[in-house]
């Protein structure tokens, strides 16, 4: 057993009160840098393609948000994660790291994207159980599973879960600027509006818009961190239909930027502006959704103790 006054104990378990900067200048980092090292090495070049590629797209142009806010979360838990009881489980995170890394030269070598880069999630546990442990890998279950968020899905599966959603948020803008006075129908996903056809892509209401809103609200429940496990879940699942609500708010402004300022206006600088709407139409309406949430549990509250008293 170590003493209070061991200065190895310290050397090898930093206080929590420590920065991450200085964390990573100390010598218990040294394997860190080394793992972060190979991992630049070895998912570089996945990166490095996805940035010229597909990520620079409107449908999968939310792959870099999700990467910076992943690694940004994972840099707010070193502390945290320096400061836990180091207990490697060496069986189970060796076992891990060949899975993953099969997985990754399965992805690699067939042009695989979901396996190439989904494969970075159970490396990086991997690392963790070897190094740390279970205990320090639950640190990190969050910035891992927000991590899913930026893996690529494939093709057949995005079109055959987007095509509905695609339609059913057609629908609902039609209605709504039908029933405001507005000259418009619908064919599918085609939206005619005056003089003028609107096309709704993917970017635009597709399921990679709803993985990212998914991803906002998440974020959003991890940084406010309630208590309540009841309105936690119910918060959670309201996302889903405020993400819903907020791609129909998109196709709704970009279909009047277009009937009222013209094809090149709706798809010029004023398209990228109401993706901004998108989201901040997103984050308000899940604050929002949250203060009434709130409010109902504060209500009920007082009911519970005015009853009990």
């Amino acid at each position: 057993m170590r003493t209070l006054h061991d200065p190895g104990a310290a050397a090898a378990t930093p206080p929590i009160s420590m920065q991450p900067l200085q964390l990573v200048q100390s010598a218990a980092a040294r394997p860190w840098l080394i793992v972060l090292v190979g991992v630049l090495a070895m998912y570089g070049p996945t990166f490095w393609g996805l940035f010229n590629g597909l990520w620079s797209t409107d449908s999968q142009g939310h792959g870099p948000i999700v990467l910076a806010i992943s690694v940004w979360l994972l840099w707010r838990r070193l502390p945290d994660l320096m400061a836990s009881p180091a207990a490697p489980a060496p069986r189970s995170g060796w076992t891990l790291f060949v899975l993953a890394l099969l997985l990754y030269a399965l992805g690699r070598s067939q042009d695989i994207l979901l396996f190439e880069v989904g494969s970075l999630v159970p490396m990086i546990s991997a690392v963790m159980l070897i190094l740390r442990g279970g205990a320090s890998l639950k640190l990190l279950l969050f910035p891992l599973f927000f991590m899913l968020f930026m893996v690529p899905l494939p093709a057949p599966v995005v079109d055959a879960l987007t095509q509905p959603m695609k339609l059913a948020v057609s629908y609902v803008a039609e209605s709504l600027l039908y029933t405001a006075g507005y000259p418009i129908s619908r064919s599918g996903v085609i939206l005619q509006i005056g003089p003028y056809q609107l096309l709704v892509a993917d970017a635009c209401a597709g399921l990679q818009t709803l993985f990212t809103l998914e991803a906002l609200g998440l974020l959003y429940l991890n940084l406010i961190r309630h208590e309540s496990m009841a309105r936690n879940v119910t918060l959670a699942i309201l996302i889903v239909p405020i993400s819903f609500t907020a791609n129909v708010i998109r196709v709704v402004v970009l279909t009047l930027i277009t009937y009222h300022f013209g094809d090149e206006a709706g798809q010029g600088f004023l398209h990228g502006f109401a993706g901004m709407v998108l989201f901040m139409a997103a984050l308000m309406m899940t604050i929002l959704a949250d203060s009434l949430i709130r409010a109902v549990v504060a209500i009920w509250s007082g009911r519970s103790r005015s009853a009990t008293a």
